[in-house]
């Protein structure tokens, strides 16, 4: 019998003048998830499941951008995308372009159990899910006032914006910086870094791994973009070695591969869960900005991020606990 570990995130790539209030309202949810995967924990469920029961209730929420509160396409409709993955026998399930699907992750899990696949996308996976008997809402149910406001922000900017929540100071200001801002994704300009995908990881006390990750992908992205969240090696990975949830700039950790990176440094080169985070962060990001939680069979946990904060929380089975942004 070994120790459990768990790690939740919101999102890496956080702004330095995000007012307090939304700090702390992002920590006690953060906080407040972390209590009900500790809970499952202490009730023997497997990681599998907690991964699953911790990220409904982040994509439940409207804080971070998952579930309801997901960043809006460029035709205004939300398309969600999630995935999930289990340590042993790696087995994996994972879904993009949802419309209707209340809790995406649940859908990524079905994928997993109750598919020929692993991977649906789009009206495959809707019908997947009417079949499978999942709540489906009306896709007004994932659209808050808040994203409507930023995505009209985002259009008059002519730009992507990644925290759709920033508060922008005139649509001029907005403009200007899009223009002037020195990040780019794959070579064109972007306005503000500090996507909001969220996630989870776990190792349980038999020392199963399990991840899974959901997102609304990026506000005002083209109709039809697919991130990294539901492509597992790159947003989610889970192995007999550890398990990986990312977030940041999906196309970079797409081509970096970075989940199953920390898998693969720490299986052939001999790396710790530490010291894989540090290196591929590191060494495996190019110009790319992302962030990543970690858990390892071993009871580990370990968070790495190349940007300015990423909202953040963890726990092990020996006590410790912490909450962080920064």
């Amino acid at each position: 019998m070994g120790a459990w570990a768990i790690a939740v995130h919101g999102g890496a790539g956080v702004d330095p003048n995000l007012p307090k209030e939304r700090q702390e309202e992002a920590k006690r949810l953060l906080t407040h998830c972390l209590d009900i995967g500790i809970s499952a924990l202490r009730s023997n469920l497997p990681a599998i499941d907690v991964v699953e029961i911790v990220v409904r209730e982040l994509e439940t929420d409207p804080l971070f951008n998952s579930g309801r509160g997901s960043a809006l396409t460029d035709n205004g409709t939300v398309e969600m995308e999630a995935s999930i993955m289990d340590g042993p026998k790696r087995r994996c399930g994972a879904v993009s372009g949802l419309s209707t699907v209340k809790n995406p992750v649940s859908l990524a899990r079905l994928v997993m159990d109750k598919s020929p696949h692993s991977y649906l996308a789009f009206s495959g996976a809707e019908d997947f899910a009417k079949k499978q008997g999942v709540e489906l809402v009306d896709n007004e149910y994932f659209i808050t006032e808040d994203n409507v406001g930023m995505l009209k922000l985002a259009k008059e900017a002519n730009s992507i914006l990644f925290d759709y929540r920033i508060p922008t100071v005139g649509t001029c200001g907005a403009g200007a910086a899009a223009m002037e801002s020195p990040l780019q994704m794959n070579g064109l300009p972007i306005s503000v870094y500090a996507p909001e995908t969220v996630g989870c990881v776990v190792v349980d006390k038999e020392g199963r791994c399990a991840a899974a990750t959901s997102t609304g992908g990026l506000m005002n992205k083209m109709t039809g973009r697919i991130g990294d969240s539901p492509l597992i090696g790159s947003g989610t990975y889970a192995c007999d070695l550890c398990g990986v949830s990312c977030t940041g700039e999906g196309e970079a950790i797409i081509r970096s591969t970075l989940a199953r990176e920390v898998g693969a440094v720490m299986e052939y080169k001999g790396l710790n869960l530490h010291e894989a985070v540090d290196f591929v962060i590191k060494n495996r990001l190019d110009e790319g900005k992302a962030g990543l939680i970690a858990v390892s069979k071993n009871g580990e946990v370990a968070c790495g991020f190349n940007t300015t904060g990423m909202f953040r929380g963890c726990a092990t089975e020996d006590g410790f606990m912490e909450v962080g942004v920064w």
